[in-house]
């Protein structure tokens, strides 16, 4: 394989100690081809990088290139280009199969560094038909080295791995490589981090914390009742709409990820806060956009901005801890089920198409289990003894 620049040769140089120093962690596969496999081959070599908890080095951060964003970098390369192959698949995405904008976001800065990596391969000039054809296990593996020298965590090489293997599929089905070589490749085994929640204390101590004697204190107090009170993604917050919320039956429409909409209620007090600010606060900002929660400007708020609010006005309410908008769907759904509610109800309301994602939530507290224990269990009740 050609070097275009130093680049792939140091990434080599740091491959060839780690391994030698015995520094990754092998897991075992269960498929055929994994088992037939010779342990010496680039396919497990790979797959002992990704599971490794460090790099086997020095993280190595290369410059980014300017503020240019990736899309205007795709968007301006050659047609036969793995950029703009890339942003073709990443536009029937967005199309066909209903992905949010942020995810596509996300995985055209995964594009873009595949992209770079085959550039420093075999040099900026290849098509991406050429370029493709060449990227086999070998090439995988020097992929992930570079991206863990150029610092990628566990979680970022998780997503970058999920893009590749659905990129390199999408490739086959074209037409481009004959078989998928991250087909058969794993993500890293990610940590399962309990959700930050609040405290039903510390909860109303936030929701009191806006000064409702101004426009913005109105508006932001109705934003987070409904945060709390509905277990909105702050996507979902900014983008929400007036005509999402029918007052008259206080139900809220949610669009969530993949445009997949979602109808959960709301309790009477954060239906009147929102509906308040609606008829009466809001037009007070000139509104210049059809979003719910507005600017000074007139114009919709972005999600920064969401996590600028709350980060002060957890700070004015004395909360000591870094929070951020999605503690609060952390803590909607987490006060639910420690008041009783089951596991598949929280999981509708939070839109979550698995089940196993709102498991994460099952961390209630030792002494709501141990109440839901003595009163469900047939075995304890008074006359249990007897007979």
């Amino acid at each position: 394989m050609h070097v275009h620049n130093g680049n792939l040769y140091d990434v080599r140089e740091r491959l060839a100690v780690s391994m030698s120093n015995g520094s990754f962690i092998t897991r075992k596969r269960t498929t055929k081809r994994m088992e037939e496999a010779n342990e010496e081959s680039a396919l497990l070599k790979t797959q002992q990088i990704v599971n490794a908890g460090g790099d086997g080095g020095a993280v190595v951060r290369s410059p980014k290139r300017g503020m240019v964003s990736s899309f205007h970098i795709s968007s301006h390369a050659p047609k036969d280009s793995v950029r703009r192959l890339g942003e073709d698949w990443l536009s029937e995405l967005l199309s066909a199969k209903g992905l949010s904008p942020m995810t596509v976001s996300s995985y055209r800065q995964d594009i873009a560094s595949l992209a770079t990596f085959l550039e420093e391969s075999l040099g900026e000039d290849a098509t991406a038909r050429d370029a493709l054809a060449l990227f086999d296990d070998e090439q995988i593996l020097l992929f992930v080295v570079w991206l863990r020298t150029r610092g990628d965590g566990k979680r970022t090489l998780s997503r970058r791995l999920s893009c590749l293997r659905g990129f390199l599929r999408w490739c086959e089905e074209l037409g481009y490589i004959h078989n998928n070589p991250a087909e058969l490749l794993d993500g890293p085994k990610l940590p399962r981090l309990l959700p930050n929640v609040l405290t039903q204390e510390e909860v109303l101590r936030l929701l009191d914390a806006p000064d409702i004697r101004t426009r913005l204190g109105r508006r932001d107090k109705a934003m987070l009742e409904l945060m709390y009170a509905s277990g909105m993604r702050v996507s979902e917050v900014v983008a929400l709409r007036p005509l999402d919320v029918d007052f008259q039956t206080n139900m809220v429409r949610i669009f969530g990820k993949g445009r997949k909409e979602r109808i959960v209620p709301l309790h009477n007090r954060a239906a009147a806060l929102l509906e308040d600010y609606i008829r009466n606060t809001r037009p007070d900002f000139s509104p210049r956009d059809s979003k719910v929660f507005l600017n000074r400007s007139g114009l919709g708020l972005t999600r920064q901005a969401v996590w600028k609010l709350i980060k002060r006005y957890a700070a004015e309410a004395g909360i000591d801890r870094s929070i951020s908008p999605h503690t609060m769907r952390h803590t909607f759904a987490t006060h639910l089920l420690e008041g009783g509610a089951d596991l598949r109800t929280v999981q509708i309301l939070l839109g979550h198409s698995d089940l196993a994602a709102t498991e994460l939530y099952t961390h209630v507290r030792s002494d709501i289990l141990r109440d839901v224990y003595r009163h469900c269990h047939p075995r304890n009740a008074p006359d249990a003894d007897k007979g």
